[in-house]
């Protein structure tokens, strides 16, 4: 597989990550733990089924233990906090703070060994930090619903989750793909243990919410995680990092067009601030330096 192959495997990612919140909020009222552990069910299952005819794939489980505390702490960790953020906040809101990752991922890297925190990156924050600022106040024009904040609270600190599981998998790129098959299905198991200690049981009520569920499973949630690996691992990251930004005006594009999200313009304006604040921040994955 070619570079510029992988890195049109890998933008696969981005546009069914785009996904995530609308199909999120179509699956009714599933409580998060619950959500997450049918999904990953779903995700786990992606890989194995072409282990059918590589059956020697299995071995990439075999992994130290560090390697499956990034992998699982990642996976679960973020889906936890995002799902339940869409639980808790306005979906379009809690969408667009969570949608920081790619801005984090920057200023993240910038801190990694060799790399330094130059001007257009604290630009780019500034600027992602206005967006979300905006999304409190631009709405009500006020402070924000207090029964919000914890949702709030739960999509921002996601965004650092995936943030920081990213980075760490930049440095952890010679484990196989195949591998995240084991991730999403331990993922499955901790949901399905937060889910019988502190939740109840509600099953989906119609039709369109277990299309939703299995969609999830199968692309945000399953096959998304495969693609963007291989992007990462055998693609241009400067060119899958630059365009991870526009997933944020995708998100809030999509739950406009499914109808949980009011087109207003303090989201234009907010999903412009955060996404620019990202593309200023990703200069020099977008700019090539002189020689």
């Amino acid at each position: 597989m070619t570079s510029s192959t992988a890195t049109l495997v890998g933008l696969a990612a981005i546009v069914m990550w785009s996904l995530l919140a609308a199909l999120t909020v179509a699956t009714g009222r599933v409580p998060p733990f619950q959500l997450l552990a049918m999904t990953f069910a779903i995700g786990a299952c992606i890989g194995p089924l072409t282990w059918l005819w590589r059956p020697s794939a299995i071995r990439a489980l075999r992994q130290p233990l560090l390697v499956w505390l990034v992998g699982i702490g990642g996976l679960f960790g973020y889906h936890a906090l995002y799902f339940l953020a869409l639980r808790l906040a306005p979906p379009a809101e809690a969408g667009l703070l969570n949608y920081l990752w790619p801005l984090l991922i920057v200023l993240l890297s910038s801190l990694l060994p060799g790399e330094r925190l130059a001007p257009h990156h604290i630009v780019g924050a500034l600027l992602g930090f206005a967006g979300t600022i905006l999304l409190f106040t631009g709405n009500t024009g006020s402070s924000p619903d207090p029964a919000h904040i914890p949702g709030f609270i739960a999509a921002f600190i996601a965004a650092f989750v995936w943030a920081g599981y990213s980075v760490m998998s930049r440095k952890l790129a010679a484990v196989p793909t195949d591998a995240v098959a084991g991730f999403c299905l331990a993922t499955a198991l901790l949901a399905t243990v937060g889910h019988l200690v502190l939740e109840t049981t509600v099953w989906p009520e119609t039709m369109t919410q277990w299309l939703a569920i299995v969609a999830l499973g199968i692309g945000p949630v399953g096959i998304a995680f495969f693609v963007w690996d291989i992007g990462m691992k055998r693609g241009d990251i400067r060119v899958l990092g630059a365009a991870s930004y526009a997933t944020p005006v995708l998100s809030t594009a999509f739950l406009i067009m499914a109808g949980f999200a009011k087109p207003t313009a303090t989201l234009a304006i907010a999903a412009a601030l955060i996404a620019g604040g990202g593309l200023i921040a990703a200069k020099d994955m977008i700019v090539k330096r002189s020689p």
